[in-house]
């Protein structure tokens, strides 16, 4: 049958890959939105914010004040980059060590019970929760960035 040509085929773009994006691009945007708005308050009262870090008794005192501004400003950074894509793979990757940095704070707080105010959201002095409670919500919040890494993997993984 040689009058009869063969069609080529392009590849397809897997079925569920589409999910697997808008799901990537959901949980960075959360992440986004929530270490954007985490920041402004912390932006906002640079010296409340320093004294929940010294609360923490982790830091040298040396490095309070530098960590105190700088680190509200990265989380802006790191939310905004998240928000719009830009550099989006680095920007999950730092928020992920960022937020698992904040949890193993806690952790360690907690088990030499010292019991702090966990400044995740707040500068105001006198946040009162349980630790339990800032530890398994900083959890749950940890699992979003993963949750978007690994969404984002499946979804190149089908488009390959």
């Amino acid at each position: 049958m040689q009058g009869l040509r063969q069609v080529e085929r392009q590849p397809a773009r897997q079925e569920g890959s589409a999910p697997w994006e808008s799901l990537a691009w959901l949980l960075r945007l959360l992440v986004g939105c929530m270490l954007i708005y985490a920041s402004a308050d912390k932006i906002l009262h640079p010296q409340d914010f320093a004294s929940i870090v010294k609360d923490y008794r982790l830091l040298p005192e040396v490095l309070l004040h530098p960590v105190a501004i700088w680190l509200p400003w990265f989380e802006l950074l790191l939310g905004v980059c998240l928000y719009t894509g830009f550099w989006r793979h680095g920007a999950l990757f730092l928020a992920t060590a960022l937020l698992g940095a904040f949890w193993l704070a806690l952790i360690v707080n907690y088990f030499r019970g010292i019991d702090v105010g966990c400044g995740c959201f707040t500068s105001t002095p006198g946040e009162a929760s349980p630790m339990l409670w800032y530890i398994g919500r900083d959890a749950l919040l940890l699992t979003l960035p993963l949750a978007a890494w690994e969404a984002g993997r499946r979804a190149e993984a089908q488009q390959a």
